[in-house]
């Protein structure tokens, strides 16, 4: 269990901040993280989120999960939803791209591979949740510098399990990337997040996400799912941007599939 000094607020942006491009970047480079909240039309989240539950039948327009047949769940999602016209527009709309090549300063690539997540209530642990992770360890093969931006699919209140951010854990994985000084060089580091914050003596950083908030975070930024204690499916999904000049991870432009090998 977190104590008091492990856990904290995952502070967003301040609105005067939203558009000082050269404050922002400041602020990446100190926290590792820009919580901006309502980046997005709550209403275009809303409306994927629909089509998702639809589509899938994994919850009612509610949210509330239903039995579905896995065989044709993994058919839908793999072969329809993740490949499909809607997801792609979702995830290159204006609002976000046009966003990521003003932070950015620069024409921007969306790398193909991108991961729609749904957390049903009850659903934890190795090989469901997110464990504690920073990107680049999936990413070698590109630039260090492509940004994820994580999306809550629908409101997300703490106990609905939304992602969580080890405070400062971007300086200490930038220092030991550069030294090769890592001690666990795999993709997942721990699904002990008390632990891995006394090791860090950092606290977890968490926060009630809205429909149209998003998350930017580095790819030396250490983070995790927390479980799902509500009775409603989290819905997220998180892609990747970057400059288009350069490095590209050449592994990360085909479709998510969870047997990927990534």
């Amino acid at each position: 269990m977190l104590t008091a000094d492990r856990l904290g607020v995952l502070e967003a942006v301040p609105a005067r901040e939203l558009s000082d491009r050269d404050v922002l970047r400041e602020r990446l480079a100190r926290d590792g993280y820009l919580f901006l909240r309502g980046l997005l039309d709550p209403a275009d989240v809303l409306a994927f989120r629909r089509y998702y539950f639809e589509r899938t039948g994994v919850a009612d327009a509610h949210g509330v999960p239903r039995e579905v047949d896995r065989a044709e769940f993994r058919r839908v999602l793999f072969g329809e939803v993740v490949p499909g016209s809607q997801y792609g527009a979702f995830c290159a709309q204006p609002a976000l791209r046009s966003w990521y090549e003003w932070f950015l300063g620069g024409e921007t690539f969306l790398h193909r591979r991108k991961i729609i997540r749904h957390i049903a209530p009850g659903e934890n642990g190795i090989g469901t949740a997110t464990q504690a992770h920073y990107d680049l360890v999936y990413l070698r093969e590109g630039t260090d510098r492509v940004l994820s931006a994580w999306i809550p699919l629908g409101d997300c209140p703490v106990a609905r399990g939304g992602l969580t951010y080890l405070e400062g854990s971007h300086h200490r994985v930038l220092a030991e990337e550069a030294a090769g000084t890592l001690k666990r060089p795999a993709a997942s580091i721990t699904a002990d997040l008390p632990s891995l914050a006394d090791e860090y003596e950092a606290r977890w950083l968490i926060a009630d996400y809205a429909a149209g908030d998003v998350v930017i975070h580095t790819a030396h930024t250490i983070h995790a799912a927390l479980d799902n204690v509500s009775d409603q499916v989290r819905l997220s999904t998180d892609i990747r941007y970057q400059l288009s000049t350069a490095p590209i991870d050449h592994r990360w432009q085909a479709d998510w599939h969870d047997r990927d090998g990534l």
